[in-house]
């Protein structure tokens, strides 16, 4: 099997089914962060009624050239307002009120003065002014959410004013995450000699798919040996929706994942695309469950997680929204290191009314260098075609702050 170019292996990533999608209901406090499973449709008409928004009195728009309005009392929010407004007068009607039978204007309190039961018009305002019109916020059938959208703060407040106590929101994916290598050591086991390494690729990638709306299940450090990595992989499978792991899929002799995952009765969708980094990324699928080899590079399996593993935890989640990605211009020239797609670490900053990219602290070498990724960090894309940039030019970058 060929390495794939980039657009080739999206496609088919694109192309995966995740089966059927799976829900709960949630009562509405507890959906921040989650995605919804089906539209959210306005039951009625908001306001419902024309409504003052702001303190002021309520009129016949036409009575305002006569100079003085009788006043016929007070309309506070909330109130269930009966009386009708005539010619000649008025309501005093506070924000938030349902408009009086008859008034078609209101006239804010700066705009009058009160002598005794009158107002004496200092300044007119335009027909309609100030009223809420029926629907203004939304109408009745409108689809105010739509399916697959994160719930935020708005979205909490929209569904607050829609009497929704009960919210239908799809089912957090399962996302087991393991690191192989009989070098790699778990956070707090004891350093015997140089050539053992701190384990960080799980639990970054375990950050990012919680960032991304998955449950997260950690399996661990799993040494080289083909049954323990082979017992690892099936434990997972029956614990998550996607296994992820990092390490063990390019060609070294103790490389046994990318034999572990076809011996599962996994069929490989793609082993071997043209990216830097990442480029022995490996993609299978067991019934409805992802399995994803990832390089052992701590950047590179941070990226390659970014772009195959999120999309994935996308689909289980009902949406396709994955990264923004802006057209940035470049403050210093970019050599391109390969003739594959590259996705480099850079600065995204927005000044002067756009997007610039910069390489300040960013360094170059293996793509074994994680804190490449702090900061104010995007990846700047750099299509196979693509040559060297100069300054000035545009390119396009996926930004890092939210997905």
């Amino acid at each position: 099997m060929g390495f794939l170019s980039y657009r080739d292996s999206m496609e088919l990533l694109s192309g995966l089914d995740a089966g059927v999608l799976r829900y709960e209901n949630l009562f509405l406090q507890e959906t921040l962060g989650r995605y919804l499973a089906e539209n959210v449709v306005a039951g009625e008409n908001s306001p419902s009624q024309p409504t003052s928004a702001m303190d002021g009195y309520a009129v016949i728009h036409s009575d305002l050239s006569s100079g003085r309005i009788k006043i016929m009392g007070d309309n506070p929010a909330g109130s269930d307002e009966t009386r009708v407004v005539t010619s000649g007068t008025c309501i005093k009607t506070f924000t938030g009120a349902v408009m009086p039978e008859g008034a078609d204007t209101l006239i804010q309190i700066e705009n009058v003065t009160v002598v005794g039961d009158e107002i004496i018009i200092d300044e007119a305002v335009p027909f309609g002014n100030s009223v809420r019109p029926v629907g203004e916020s939304y109408s009745e059938g409108e689809v105010l959410l739509k399916k697959g959208t994160k719930i935020g703060f708005a979205e909490i407040g929209v569904m607050a004013g829609l009497n929704l106590a009960v919210v239908k929101v799809m089912l957090k994916p399962r996302v087991a995450t393991l690191s192989t290598g009989s070098e790699i050591l778990e956070i707090g086991q004891h350093q015997e000699h140089d050539g053992q390494i701190r384990s960080s690729n799980h639990h970054t990638i375990a950050a990012i798919a919680q960032m991304a709306g998955a449950e997260v299940v950690q399996m661990g450090v799993v040494k080289d040996d083909m049954a323990t990595i082979k017992a690892s992989f099936e434990n997972a499978l029956a614990s998550a929706d996607i296994v992820v792991s990092t390490g063990g899929v390019s060609v070294g002799d103790y490389d046994f994942v990318k034999d572990v995952i076809p011996a599962l009765g996994a069929e490989v969708i793609f082993k071997g695309v043209k990216i830097k980094p990442g480029q022995h990324i490996l993609v299978a699928q067991k019934g409805e469950k992802f399995i994803l080899g990832l390089p052992g590079f701590a950047y590179s399996s941070t990226v390659t997680f970014l772009l195959y593993v999120i999309p994935l935890i996308k689909k289980f989640l009902g949406t396709d929204k994955v990264f923004e990605v802006v057209e940035a211009r470049l403050k210093e020239p970019f050599n391109k290191r390969s003739k594959k797609s590259e996705f480099t670490a850079c600065n995204l900053r927005f000044e002067g009314g756009e997007y610039v990219v910069d390489f300040a602290g960013k360094k170059v070498g293996t793509s074994a260098i994680l804190t490449n990724m702090l900061g104010d960090a995007a990846l700047m894309v750099s299509q196979e075609e693509d040559g060297a940039k100069a300054a000035g030019d545009r390119v396009s970058v996926i930004k890092l702050d939210r997905f």
